[in-house]
């Protein structure tokens, strides 16, 4: 889902391209198969991240977990603020108000997420995922013409759309534990436009740059690909600690490692490293790299 790479902004006058209009949409939003056929998760970003270096944009606006972590940003960028954090559940869509446990053996469930389609293999094996790509508006459309009987989607992408109303259930993170900067916008300017990044950095959320960093740290050190069944959660308690729980999966949902740790004297991104380290020593390399992609 290419959502969050809408808001481009052209060089001043700041406006969204010609007239107003909105940019063109990315590969990622065109292309509705396999997207390791397409750079993986980079579809959604290349053009973005060249329209920036080109300064054909000052700042970028990017759903964080549509932005590859295996690899830096492109040289010359930065993330200049992380939005306060949205809801990082999965949400169930199902036209008679099912919840998960209530659908009946052989239900077309639509998504193309492997960390979706794993989770409910091992808890729902019953159930039948349907790959099924495009915005949440084209995957509604679709659930209506009857080509799935429900859909999993991002509860907090289906409240930016005004659809809250057709969610049946919202999904418990022990139930689907969501991709790493499930939730979170990200504003990316180029490092050199310091009075810029003076001034978008008032909207970091310091809780939602902690939890993200340790999160992108966890993958970054996975090295997962886009086919790469990976699942993390960072999350800030009342008392400012920071923990980080995350899971690496086999396509089937046979194989589950977990690690969850507390960040105690640990900054973010050393929590992040120590807790991929420990989802290594359990066979994690061995998973990810036996996934073709």
């Amino acid at each position: 889902m290419g959502w969050g790479l809408r808001a481009v902004v052209p060089p001043p006058p700041r406006r969204l391209g010609a007239a107003g209009a909105p940019p063109p949409p990315t590969t990622g939003d065109k292309w509705l198969g396999d997207l390791s056929k397409v750079e993986g998760k980079g579809a959604f970003t290349k053009e973005v991240d060249a329209a920036l270096l080109a300064g054909e944009a000052d700042l970028a606006v990017h759903c964080v977990k549509d932005v590859p972590a295996d690899r830096p940003l492109p040289a010359g960028t930065v993330f200049a603020a992380f939005l306060e954090r949205d809801d990082v559940r999965d949400a169930l869509v199902h036209p008679d108000g099912l919840t998960l446990d209530e659908l009946p053996p052989g239900t077309r469930v639509g998504t193309s997420s492997v960390r979706r389609v794993a989770q409910l293999a091992a808890s729902h094996p019953h159930l039948r995922c349907v790959p099924l790509r495009g915005n949440a508006n084209r995957r509604l459309a679709k659930l209506a013409e009857g080509e799935v009987d429900a859909l999993l989607l991002a509860a907090a992408g289906l409240e930016r759309i005004g659809r809250s109303d057709a969610i049946s259930e919202v999904l418990s993170p022990d139930v689907m534990l969501p991709p790493v900067g499930a939730g979170v916008l990200a504003l990316q300017c180029r490092e050199g436009d310091t009075g810029l990044i003076e001034a978008v950095a008032v909207l970091n959320h310091p809780g939602t740059h902690r939890e993200t960093t340790a999160e992108r740290m966890l993958l970054h050190v996975l090295q997962g690909h886009c086919n790469s069944p990976i699942a993390g959660l960072a999350r800030v308690d009342g008392g400012g600690e920071l923990s980080l729980r995350a899971c690496v999966f086999t396509p089937d949902g046979k194989t589950r490692l977990n690690a969850h740790e507390w960040a105690g004297r640990l900054d973010p991104a050393t929590l992040g490293t120590s807790v991929a380290v420990a989802l290594l020593r359990q066979g994690a390399r061995e998973v990810i790299d036996g996934i073709p992609h």
